[in-house]
């Protein structure tokens, strides 16, 4: 999965706090709801096969960077590449234009229901397109014996740091005027810091004793093996707070993207929105199409 759960749940929390006030009349209202069912994508995981590669981009699988010569089109990428070896490597920036569409026309057609679940879902991708390893075929460090380094960047940093000093102020919702170029940005940009990631790691746990980077802890009335909180501050201080940064670009990034779905939708009053009461689900339906027929 992309961020764990704490992460990705803060992440659509503080997102709408920089939607503009004609947004957050809903937002504001809804804001438990999107905490709650940011986690839903990575949950459909385990029951809908075409889910897993909307959540990540292999890039270094396409060559060195940069990645300008990848075809930003669904349509180009499927004749160059073909079906089978997108999924392969995972579908993340073709899969959010076309999330941002959805979403778009729940805004034209002010239903409550589809705009809260395709938020909740569009925050997850976008969250997710924002995690290094998430554009990287060694996503858990799997080729240079590091596993577990997925869980350690973007679960066990935030749940142990980001209350303790994370900076989360981005600004306000900025509209998108190219999204494809947008959302390419992002995936090329958690690339690139890839082999920093898996670099600073590998350094840290030559020189530190492995009975020095775990620890036992109680989660739930179960002891859970993880890294221990000062092999953790030590890498998070490796990284340069990278964890930190990526985080806040994910939320600036999320409400960028609500807000230009409903920008693009003709900027609906939302008001009587506010009133209504969503469906709930303990687990909410796949949003999306299968992923061959990602439309343009």
């Amino acid at each position: 999965m992309g961020w764990g759960f704490f992460a990705h749940q803060r992440i659509n929390e503080l997102a709408v706090f920089s939607l503009p006030p004609a947004m957050l009349v809903l937002y504001k209202s809804q804001q438990a709801y999107l905490k709650v069912h940011a986690t839903d994508a990575d949950k459909r995981r385990y029951i809908v096969a075409a889910e897993g590669p909307r959540h990540y981009i292999d890039l270094d699988r396409y060559g060195p960077p940069p990645y300008d010569w990848i075809p930003r089109s669904w349509q180009a990428a499927l004749q160059q590449f073909g079906e089978d070896s997108l999924l392969q490597n995972g579908i993340v920036p073709w899969y959010i234009p076309q999330m941002m569409k959805q979403l778009t026309k729940a805004f034209q057609e002010k239903d409550l229901d589809k705009i809260l679940h395709l938020s909740a879902d569009l925050g997850h991708y976008v969250a997710d397109a924002h995690v290094p390893l998430h554009a990287c075929s060694n996503h858990n460090g799997q080729f240079t014996g590091q596993e577990g380094i997925h869980g350690l960047w973007e679960s066990r940093i935030p749940e142990l740091l980001a209350d303790a000093g994370f900076n989360y102020w981005c600004g306000k919702a900025a509209y998108i005027r190219d999204v494809p170029a947008f959302v390419w940005q992002i995936v090329c940009t958690s690339a690139l810091a890839a082999d920093t990631v898996l670099r600073a790691e590998k350094s840290l746990s030559l020189r530190t004793p492995a009975d020095a980077r775990y620890a036992w802890e109680n989660r739930k009335g179960k002891l859970v093996r993880t890294y221990a909180a000062s092999y953790t501050k030590a890498y998070q201080q490796l990284l340069g707070n990278m964890v930190e940064r990526r985080m806040r670009a994910a939320i600036h990034a999320v409400a960028c993207c609500w807000y230009t779905a409903w920008v693009d939708a003709g900027q609906p009053p939302l008001t009587a929105l506010v009133q209504k009461r969503p469906k709930e689900n303990t687990i909410l339906p796949d949003t999306g199409k299968m992923i061959g027929r990602v439309e343009e």
